[in-house]
């Protein structure tokens, strides 16, 4: 009843969102400036404060890699082709975004589109969200399936392991395969080749030890960070998750997509990621424009999962899907439904 409340509450939702997504050149220059300016700037003083301390630079690691992730922001509006008006400028600064995050422009961006064309439908799992089972699925593994469905889903292995696994292994090659893929693939490797000039270029001019004692600090924490953010805006508890027979892309989105409420300041560096749910309903809206649609547009918030960072925190606990119930839910909740 709820889910048939929510369509025909939100049936004009198009007309809500529509307007939002035209870019805005002034602004997205400025978001150009304001991030990859700053970046910059850190990372050429992390370099120096190694002659003074490393303690010192991890500090500044810390802030360049939330930089870094406004960084990535751009070059995912630039792959949804919604952060200028003009696709080969959207192409160009997407591409040369992805040598700051090491992930590959193209072909991330092509996972990242099937990623919004699939989510919450329970066939299609892991592209572009973190692997979940459903309580079933889970029921019916062995006691080493089920052993390593729950090593796989501890929070040490989620968001510290996985995401270096994925940007050091995962992501340097091609290994999914969609319909007109042998482009991307290529690009793929010409990313990775670019990556590894530039890299190397730079390590021998500075030195390998003092180029990696800066950089491979900052990736591993905007690693950390980004995996984090895929998971609260698609694993908490109160969801969607659907077969695609049954399957609505407006319920999607506002139930299957968190509005993850931050500190301003958070919300500034995290390019406005947080209003996931109209980022899902329509990813043609530039992120500098997703604060402005959620604000003036009430009614898209009125269902959707509200989250601040302390109340995120629980959602590291939720491991299933729950068919039944229609939840997310604890391996807890899973042995004392079935005791």
């Amino acid at each position: 009843m709820q889910d048939t409340h929510i369509k025909e509450s939100l049936k004009n939702w198009w007309a809500m969102v529509v307007e939002y997504q035209k870019p805005n050149a002034r602004k997205a220059i400025g978001q150009l400036l304001n991030t990859f300016l700053p970046f910059i700037g850190l990372w050429i003083l992390m370099y120096f404060s190694l002659d003074w301390s490393y303690l010192l630079t991890l500090g500044l690691a810390g802030i360049a890699a939330f930089f870094l992730v406004r960084i990535f922001i751009i070059q995912h509006d630039c792959g949804h082709q919604s952060f200028l008006g003009y696709r080969k400028l959207n192409n160009v600064i997407g591409f040369i975004s992805s040598f700051f995050s090491t992930i590959p422009y193209n072909s991330w961006s092509r996972t990242h589109a099937e990623h919004h064309a699939i989510n919450a439908q329970l066939e299609f799992r892991g592209l572009g969200d973190i692997h979940f089972l459903t309580t079933e699925e889970y029921n019916k593994r062995s006691k080493w399936g089920k052993l390593r469905y729950r090593v796989f889903r501890h929070p040490v292995m989620l968001f510290v392991i996985a995401p270096i696994f994925y940007l050091a292994i995962s992501i340097r090659t091609p290994f999914i395969r969609l319909k007109g893929w042998k482009k991307v693939r290529w690009a793929h490797w010409a990313n990775n080749l670019l990556l590894l000039l530039i890299y190397g270029t730079l390590a021998m001019v500075l030195g390998w030890q003092k180029f990696l004692l800066v950089h491979v600090p900052v990736v591993v924490l905007f690693g950390v960070i980004a995996f984090w953010f895929f998971y609260v805006q698609h694993q908490h508890e109160e969801n969607y998750k659907e077969w695609k027979d049954k399957w609505d892309h407006l319920l999607a989105s506002v139930k299957g997509s968190t509005y993850y409420k931050l500190p301003r300041v958070f919300q500034w560096l995290s390019g406005n990621i947080g209003y996931h749910h109209i980022h899902h309903l329509n990813s043609r809206i530039p992120n500098y424009h997703l604060e402005a649609c959620a604000k003036e547009n009430p009614d898209l918030n009125k269902y959707v999962t509200v989250l601040t960072f302390r109340e995120s925190l629980k959602c590291m606990h939720y491991k299933l899907w729950d068919e039944k119930t229609k939840r997310m839910i604890t391996f807890r909740e899973y042995v004392k439904e079935r005791e």
